[in-house]
């Protein structure tokens, strides 16, 4: 395993009060602040059951846009099963390549285009949605602002799938572990640190 290294002196401890302060800085929810409760930022990132905070955070912080589009793209993928339109299928594919530097700025375009408009055309597709969200670009207020991850419509989307099996509840969070546990491989703790850091 390649170990990366970071400057020392833009690494800082970043301890619970400190943290806390940086969160209601980017206007955090009240949930996730009552979450961490006394966790430090290794704490938060490791033991962070929801994918679609840690996508939030990262936006707030300014990952870059290739890394930020493959988290997008790994989670709309947990639910790419569900998928019933190929636009929303080709829209996730292409957001996990472009953030890979396999596809380009119009390509992500287009994709994210297509994929709007299956999910226009299937207002309850949250499956739909979740490509959707993929593929917009990080800076690209596409949609309802409390929307906007797709690790959030990936919740939904596993909540209305799984419903009649499971309670909706339970399908949900577990989707947004799933998603956690996807970012977390992909944005590892120092790098997360590093942002904070620059932020």
């Amino acid at each position: 395993m390649e170990n990366t290294t970071y400057p020392i002196s833009k690494i800082l401890y970043m301890n619970n009060e400190q943290l806390k302060d940086k969160l209601n800085s980017l206007n955090a929810c009240e949930e996730s602040i009552e979450w961490l409760n006394e966790r430090d930022a290794e704490q938060m990132w490791n033991d962070c059951p929801r994918g679609d905070w840690m996508l939030w955070l990262l936006k707030k912080i300014n990952l870059n846009k290739r890394k930020f589009t493959l988290c997008k793209g790994k989670c709309a993928e947990t639910v790419k099963g569900l998928m019933k339109d190929e636009r929303s299928i080709k829209a996730v594919e292409v957001a996990i390549r472009y953030g890979y530097s396999e596809a380009t700025e119009e390509e992500l375009f287009a994709a994210y285009a297509y994929a709007a408009a299956a999910a226009y055309a299937d207002a309850a597709a949250y499956a739909a949605y979740a490509a959707a969200y993929a593929a917009a670009a990080a800076d690209a207020a596409a949609y309802a602002a409390d929307a906007t991850d797709a690790a959030y419509a990936a919740a939904y989307a596993a909540d209305a799938a799984y419903a009649a099996a499971y309670a909706a509840d339970a399908a949900k969070k577990e989707n947004q572990l799933l998603t956690a546990n996807i970012i977390r491989q992909l944005v590892p703790f120092n790098e997360l640190l590093e942002l904070l850091s620059h932020e």
